[in-house]
């Protein structure tokens, strides 16, 4: 017997088993809204897919009955709400402009509540995530010499704004982009910030942003348009970037990197291959982080081996963000529609 385990042992400790994801072979899809609207920030809550756009609007669409939706403008003046975020109770949606109004509304957006405000110049607000009921995060462009970051440690009640102390310096021409409430992740006490312009860096508290250290990143850089628009984290170890140069989007060099350790180094994967500019990107579900999907100007992409080769899976060039519901249902939304995208193995 010993005979006969030892040399499969072996066999296993020098060509270990790899978990495979799941292969996306297509698509099939089905627009569930449809508005002269511009979408860049979905968020689910059971039963609920939110998201929020122009002209100061917030609305939903209940998943058990599609095309159940509500619309409501949160203020006589318009503004544009890149960010949409839910805490399990309520659901809060933040304008990028000056002023930056924060809302808290109630699941059936009946009721709503200017929870922050903040007037400044220079005040652009990007995304915003919770990690619980109680904590929250929004990132911005910075107001100071830091990039602009907001808590909540009540359940959204109330907002502080992070002190340039506790955060890192920025350089000249660093920002953040407000591509698809997806430049801000979350992960148990950890959150990773991504920033571009001069710079292409990422931003790492383990502590719920109690303290940060800043890692750089290979994604291009060194222009107003260039950098990191968008990120996921699949576990605490595993993430990817994304993002390239805006103004040229199909330049597909320099625009997707991969970590394995908690972000502090980025490598770059499928160089001058795929998709260029690229507005958001997702782990697959219980994929073990092999599985990804993005979405930009040149369509949807997907991945089944940690960003190394990519497949169109569907060319709409209108889509600004993704969410997954479950391993094989997502929504995307965009230029004056959401869509339901299932995919097909």
């Amino acid at each position: 017997m010993t005979k006969s385990i030892l040399p499969v042992a072996v066999f296993l400790l020098l060509f270990p088993l790899t978990v495979k994801a799941q292969v996306f072979k297509s698509v099939a899809v089905d627009t569930v809204f449809s508005e002269t609207i511009s979408i860049r920030a979905l968020s689910f809550l059971n039963d609920t897919l939110y998201f929020a756009g122009n002209k100061s609007r917030v609305g939903f669409i209940s998943l058990d009955a599609e095309r159940n939706n509500a619309m409501v403008v949160t203020d006589s003046t318009l503004y544009e709400y890149r960010s949409v975020a839910t805490n399990g109770k309520h659901v809060f949606a933040l304008s990028i402009g000056n002023p930056a109004k924060l809302y808290r509304f109630s699941s059936d957006l009946k009721q709503k509540v200017l929870v922050y405000e903040e007037k400044h110049e220079k005040v652009f607000y990007d995304s915003m995530q919770f990690w619980n009921a109680e904590e929250g995060i929004a990132i911005g462009d910075p107001t100071d010499k830091c990039l602009s970051m907001i808590i909540t440690r009540d359940g959204g009640a109330t907002w502080q704004k992070i002190s340039c102390d506790v955060s890192p310096e920025i350089t000249a021409g660093e920002a953040a982009f407000a591509a698809s409430n997806t430049n801000v992740v979350l992960k148990g006490n950890h959150v990773w910030v991504v920033s571009g312009g001069k710079k292409s860096r990422v931003f790492h508290s383990e502590n719920k942003g109690k303290s940060w250290k800043v890692f750089d990143t290979p994604i291009v850089q060194g222009e107003a348009m260039t950098g990191i628009f968008t990120a996921d984290f699949y576990d605490e170890q595993i993430g990817f970037i994304a993002g390239g140069n805006y103004e040229k989007p199909i330049q597909n060099f320099q625009n997707k990197a991969m970590t394995t350790d908690g972000g502090k180094t980025w490598n770059l994967v499928a160089d001058n291959q795929a998709f260029g500019y690229a507005s958001c990107v997702q782990f697959v579900p219980n994929s073990a982080g092999k599985a990804l999907v993005t979405v930009g100007t040149q369509g949807v992409f997907y991945s089944a081996d940690a960003g190394q080769t990519w497949q169109q899976l569907l060319s709409d060039q209108t889509l600004y963000t993704i969410r997954f519901l479950d391993s094989d249902t997502a929504y995307a939304a965009g230029k004056n529609k959401i869509i339901k995208i299932e995919f097909k193995k």
